[in-house]
């Protein structure tokens, strides 16, 4: 429901005939400019859409921005103790966990992984960025090492208590993971260092469209072949499950945070948009698997 495609797909039309698409930019604060300017537009557009379809998309229209903030999540707070939410994002992992969420990601991009392992005959190097607590990067490394999954898997986040800790663990498991402390946005902490493929887990809403278009420009100069964004699939059964399956970890700062982002999450024609401007081209793919929306862009051979 609140994807709305048949608005969305008329509202972006109806952009693309009313100004040059995508928009030039120069620079990476241009690229956050336009990109956020663009958004911005397009929902405006979607609105104006949706009040000629008819009463019942206009409804549907005016639940989805009764949804939308700009709220920040909890573990995002920078006067929280970095102790404190990193309990919280242990327990986001153990949530994953009990989901078998892990697994489904790793079958969404073990495809990608063997096409470049064939490709460049050695394993596929993956960085994912804004990793937290590494849950998603060891279960990768679990993979590499249980069944010989061919990817060499290094796991990053801003916060250096998160990546301490995680090597930490990595050591103690004994698993073949590398962490790093990586901006996302500025991609600080990348020197010296090149990835095959950049990944972002269930992160992607925590960014400003902009700064989403900046992070994809920017995978490109790290060597990548492709981009993989993973999040969650914007709709009323994730509006309810977040926040459902957040409460069983008994955390109330969690489950605040669970209906935070399942209000945040970007509809697969938003991130259409904002891989386009990123990109300049249209060779990227948005696809919904259930419970994700997919957003996979080839940024070189």
């Amino acid at each position: 429901m609140l994807q709305l495609e048949t608005a969305g797909r008329q509202a972006r039309e109806n952009l693309r005939k009313k100004h040059p698409f995508p928009p030039s930019w120069n620079t990476p604060g241009e690229l956050e400019t336009v990109t956020d300017n663009c958004i911005e537009a397009f929902l405006d557009e979607r609105f104006e859409v949706s009040k000629v379809l008819g009463p019942g998309f206009f409804l549907a229209e005016l639940f989805d921005r009764s949804l939308r903030t700009d709220e920040r999540e909890r573990m995002d707070d920078p006067e929280k103790p970095a102790s404190e939410k990193l309990a919280m994002i242990r327990a986001l992992d153990r949530m994953n966990g009990m989901l078998m969420l892990y697994s489904r990601y790793i079958e969404i991009i073990e495809p990608v992984i063997e096409r470049i392992t064939r490709r460049r005959q050695r394993p596929a190097k993956l960085l994912e960025l804004a990793g937290g607590a590494g849950g998603f990067a060891f279960a990768l490394a679990e993979a590499a090492v249980d069944r010989g999954l061919p990817v060499e898997v290094t796991g990053s986040d801003v916060v250096p208590e998160y990546v301490e800790a995680c090597a930490v663990e990595a050591k103690a498991r004994d698993l073949p993971v590398a962490f790093r402390v990586v901006d996302a946005f500025s991609m600080s902490g990348t020197e010296n260092a090149s990835w095959d493929i950049v990944l972002i887990s269930q992160s992607m809403h925590h960014f400003t469209p902009g700064r989403l278009a900046r992070i994809i420009a920017e995978s490109a100069g790290l060597g990548a072949s492709v981009f993989l964004g993973l999040d969650g699939h914007r709709g009323v059964d994730l509006l309810a499950g977040v926040p459902l399956f957040a409460m069983l970890q008994g955390m109330k700062d969690l489950l605040l945070d669970g209906y935070t982002s399942a209000r945040k999450f970007y509809s697969e024609t938003e991130l259409d948009l904002i891989a386009e401007i990123a990109t300049g081209s249209n060779r990227h793919e948005v696809r919904f698997s259930w419970p994700l929306s997919v957003l996979e862009i080839p940024l070189k051979p």
